[in-house]
């Protein structure tokens, strides 16, 4: 076989590994635990790839979570060509949380899809507003501004024991944290937001940190106190040391029921600092029997 020959059926071959690659990945489903899975454009860049800590997509090379779906919905209880109204569907739809609520039905694709089928978001909501898709890049633009201002209550730091501990000894540190969720109003939609904890951050107050990651810790019973956990510190001096937990939260929005679509940045919120006294420990034996001489060092009652 010629040289040329050669290297046209090795890139022909080459040809067909990639399609077959490629078809792969769009017939096989999404897991996790397979490899990264990852889009690739005409030019074989790959573009998204499938975040194994999130399950969300982020773009790259830059990496960053975005919303990677567009979303369409249709009106539900609708009885003919003029778009009247099947009030009895309306009332046991029981859209009743705002004004003139409709039941609707939402869909969505990846904004990187070239195929005309949509997939159904389960279970059927509840709209309150006739065009909120009109406003969604609006509120998109504005919505990590917005995350980042809400009272979001930071977790609360567990130590034991506290407030005083001993110096050289494990202090254990855990955080007390939840999903907590918000109805603002942006643009004249009713838009909520869901602050999720993810991340962890501890500053013991003597120069050590740990942090941040995903560990929050636990309490301990008071028989095990002491203990290294994945969260403890041993203080080294003694001292009143101002102990910090700073909680990172990850967010997601719903423009007037509409699905809950990832809000691109965290925010991290601080727990007030919290005085932990360190003090050191004194170990003495006595030879004195106490029954037989009362007064001996060490016996109740002798300073």
């Amino acid at each position: 076989m010629a040289d040329s020959e050669l290297k046209s059926w090795g890139f022909r071959f080459a040809a067909a590994v990639m399609l077959l690659f490629f078809v792969s990945i769009l017939v096989a489903p999404v897991s996790l635990a397979a490899g990264p899975i990852v889009d690739w454009n005409d030019d074989g860049v790959g573009v998204w790839r499938i975040d194994p800590a999130t399950g969300n997509w982020v773009d790259l090379p830059a990496e960053s979570p975005v919303s990677q779906k567009r979303y369409k919905y249709e009106m539900l209880c609708i009885v003919n060509d003029r778009n009247d109204v099947d009030s009895a569907c309306v009332t046991r739809a029981r859209c009743n949380e705002g004004e003139n609520g409709r039941p609707v039905r939402w869909f969505d694709q990846f904004t990187f899809s070239d195929s005309d089928v949509w997939q159904r978001i389960e279970p059927d909501r509840c709209l309150y507003s006739e065009k909120p898709t009109d406003v969604l890049e609006k509120i998109a633009a504005q919505i990590q501004s917005k995350f980042e201002q809400l009272p979001i209550t930071p977790a609360v730091s567990g130590i034991q024991p506290f407030p005083h501990t001993l110096r050289g000894a494990e202090t254990n540190f855990y955080a007390e944290a939840s999903e907590q969720a918000f109805t603002v109003d942006m643009l004249g939609q009713k838009v909520v937001i869901k602050a999720e904890p993810v991340e962890y951050r501890w500053d013991y107050g003597d120069g050590a940190t740990l942090g941040p990651g995903p560990t929050m810790g636990g309490p301990l019973p008071e028989e095990r106190w002491g203990e290294k956990t994945r969260t403890s510190h041993a203080y080294a001096g003694t001292d009143d040391y101002w102990v910090v937990l700073t909680t990172t939260f990850r967010g997601t929005y719903s423009v007037n029921g509409g699905p809950d679509m990832p809000i691109p940045g965290t925010g991290q919120f601080a727990s007030p600092s919290q005085k932990v006294s360190v003090w050191r420990s004194i170990t003495r034996n006595y030879a004195d029997n106490c029954i037989v001489n009362p007064r001996g060092e060490g016996c109740p009652g002798v300073p």
